[in-house]
């Protein structure tokens, strides 16, 4: 009656990247095989009116139409809805569908958005608290003994987002290196949310680690914009997690807690560790994009209020610190393996390398701006240049959520590595290491370790923030397009210059970034919030005999008759009660005064105690105190180099038992 043909067709509109249309059209072929279908594309699109008179004996029956960000198909989506408004079959990047209709207006809005199919019928529990999707908190704790606990160390808990092996992103190459170096001195309760983890993943941090407790990750199913919490903050509310934390403090008398990450913030605790200042992150994608306002207020919001209920908050730079702006925040910064990471020679190719963990959303948005708007200049200029990149596990699947894309770009000159659990010969293959960073907070793990493996950098402005790099000197910075493929250009088609800059890059990470330097700042901090247990006080005549025996058991010390040390200034510490160690000192001149002796039980040494006993030596008289030490005892002169003393002399024949030189040492107090 109408003049049209009574069997309905299928219309799919072309609005989108052609491998996704192609996809899309495939599918919708073989979901409806009876039906005819036709493609109408960009290129033969001129109107609404064109596309009538094209379709004037027809029965639309369904129309589908793909959305993405791409501003240039709006015409076509928008001719798609006038002719066919109740039959469009929506398509979003992941080539998930949906019917767009008025009785799931809502749900049709969201799926436009840019939502998840599995997450737009999601609805917040204060509006509907009857729906049965709810959010999932595992209960079920895993406990794992490390290594014997030590009645001589002190015991603290560390709670992170992930269990920090394998060294797979940032994040847990720092919290790993820095347990191992706080094992040196605590017994380290690590307390974690696990993922996939493996037996083999355990057996590294169980080495430094004396229990770890585990937790499952829960299954968040609120809106992510229903919430005044940031959604990161609810995903890690673990009631499981807060009770075996109670529990395990109250049992093994835990005596300081340090939390990694601000969304672990409200579990609390005595340090904060800030990775990156959060809310910084996502102001700077609010203003490079207008998108993600609430976001960044939320954000905003909760971390200003929580960093005030922490003893301690820890930044990456000085930069990250004047944002805070609060007194409790102290800079420890993030470091490298300098055992591990060693110079080698650099081949005669012309290789970049980029590393960043696409789990990290900042490296996906540096990944686009330079697959997308660098390599292809480089392409046509170095016609032998070769990319690698590694995106950390699971690529895809980060990828996805982020961009809507189905495939991670790339080419024939571009290697894309997952999870690389040794990087350091991709160091070695590479000529350039690219951190082309738009939005970033903290510092780049990834920079020191390409500078102390003697590589030179190419770095956006927030790529290497607050490392204290200069351009031109140990980095080369480029914040555009064009300037970053002229800086790749020009590095290697000079090697004199890459060479200066790799050098000078290999030496700042040398002077300030070695884990051990670092490790030292971290156990300073934790030792802040100990009670005090080494007690130092003037030694007594009863205290001889103890004396005695702690200077027989160093037979590399001193040994003098310990009753002649009550004629001089002699002073004790002690440790729970009991003489850990002593120290012996006399005045040999005005404001002068020579340091005799100082030993530490053995079995209470690397605690310290000696260290307390100088530095409270110091204090009680100011000047110079002189000392000597065997020549062979490394230790000691490294422990005295620390606290300041510096070589003046030797004397030859000075020790007996063997025989040895004396080396004369000198502070100024």
């Amino acid at each position: 009656m109408l003049g049209k043909d009574p069997e309905a067709i299928v219309v799919s509109f072309a609005s989108g990247d052609p491998e996704l249309v192609r996809r899309m059209h495939e599918e919708i072929r073989q979901l409806e095989p009876q039906r005819r279908h036709f493609l109408v594309a960009l290129e033969e699109f001129s109107g609404y009116w064109q596309l009538r008179k094209r379709f004037r004996g027809y029965r639309i029956g369904l129309a589908t139409v793909l959305f993405t960000p791409e501003s240039r198909y709006r015409a076509l989506r928008r001719a798609a809805f006038l002719l066919a408004p109740t039959k469009i079959l929506a398509y979003n990047q992941r080539l998930e569908r949906h019917h767009l209709r008025l009785s799931t207006a809502i749900a049709s809005c969201l799926f436009l958005k840019g939502v998840p199919l599995d997450r737009i019928f999601l609805r917040p529990k204060w509006l509907v608290p009857w729906k049965k999707d709810r959010s999932v908190f595992p209960t079920h704790v895993q406990e794992i003994e490390g290594r014997p606990l030590a009645a001589r160390r002190r015991r603290i808990a560390v709670l992170s987002p992930y269990f920090p092996y394998p060294l797979s992103h940032g994040g847990a190459v720092r919290i790993f290196n820095l347990l191992r170096e706080m094992a040196e001195e605590f017994d380290i309760f690590l307390f974690a949310f696990r993922d996939q983890e493996t037996d083999a993943d355990f057996r590294p941090v169980l080495e430094h680690c004396a229990r770890v407790i585990l937790v499952g990750k829960s299954r968040y199913r609120e809106p992510r914009w229903s919430t005044l919490l940031p959604p990161e903050v609810h995903e890690f509310q673990s009631p499981a997690m807060l009770a075996a934390l109670d529990r395990i403090r109250s049992e093994y008398k835990i005596e300081a807690v340090q939390v990694e990450y601000t969304m672990l913030a409200p579990y609390a605790g005595d340090v904060l560790v800030e990775h990156d200042i959060t809310f910084e992150l996502y102001r700077q994608v609010w203003e490079k994009t207008r998108r993600g306002w609430w976001d960044y207020w939320r954000w905003r919001r909760f971390e200003k209020k929580w960093i005030g209920h922490y003893r301690r908050v820890v930044v990456m730079s000085e930069q990250d610190r004047a944002l805070l702006g609060r007194p409790q925040v102290v800079v420890i910064p993030n470091g490298v393996d300098l055992a591990r990471f060693t110079p080698e020679i650099e081949r005669p190719w012309q290789r970049l390398l980029f590393i960043g963990s696409f789990r990290h959303f900042p490296n996906i948005v540096a990944y686009r701006f330079f697959i997308e708007q660098v390599w292809p200049a480089l392409r046509e200029r170095l016609p032998e240049i070769q990319l690698t990149v590694v995106a950390g596990p699971d690529p895809l699947i980060y990828w996805r959520e982020h961009t809507g894309l189905l495939s991670i770009p790339g080419g024939d000159r571009v290697q894309l590595l997952e999870f690389v659990a040794d990087v350091r010969p991709l160091y070695v293959a590479t000529n350039i290491a690219v951190v082309p960073t738009l939005v970033s907070a903290g510092t780049n793990l990834k920079v020191l370790e390409a500078m102390a493996m003697e590589r030179a950098v190419v770095s956006t402005s927030s790529g290497c923030a607050g490392l204290g790099l200069q351009h031109g000197v140990n980095v080369w910075i480029a914040d555009t397009p064009q300037g970053f493929a002229q800086a790749i250009e020009t590095l290697l088609g000079d090697r004199d210059l890459r060479v200066r800059i790799s050098a000078a890059g290999l030496a700042h990470v040398e002077r300030n970034f070695d884990w051990r330097i670092v490790g030292e700042r971290q156990r300073a901090l934790i030792r802040e919030f100990l009670p005090a247990r080494i007690k130092i006080r003037q030694a007594e005549a009863n205290d001889l005999d103890q004396i005695t025996a702690i200077q027989a058991t160093a037979p590399e010390a001193s040994q003098w008759q310990t009753p002649d040390y009550l004629t001089f200034d002699c002073q004790v510490a002690t440790l729970d009660g009991q003489i850990a160690g002593f120290v012996v000192s006399r005045t040999v001149g005005d404001l002068e005064r020579e340091i005799l002796n100082v030993a530490v039980r053995p079995d209470l040494r690397r605690l310290r105690i000696a260290t307390e006993l100088l530095r409270a030596e110091m204090t009680r008289w100011p000047g110079t105190h002189f000392l000597e030490v065997r020549e062979s005892n490394t230790g000691a002169r490294q422990l005295y180099e620390r606290l300041g003393f510096e070589v003046v002399g030797s004397r030859p024949g000075y020790y007996e038992n063997p025989p040895e030189a004396g080396i004369v040492m000198r502070v100024f107090s």
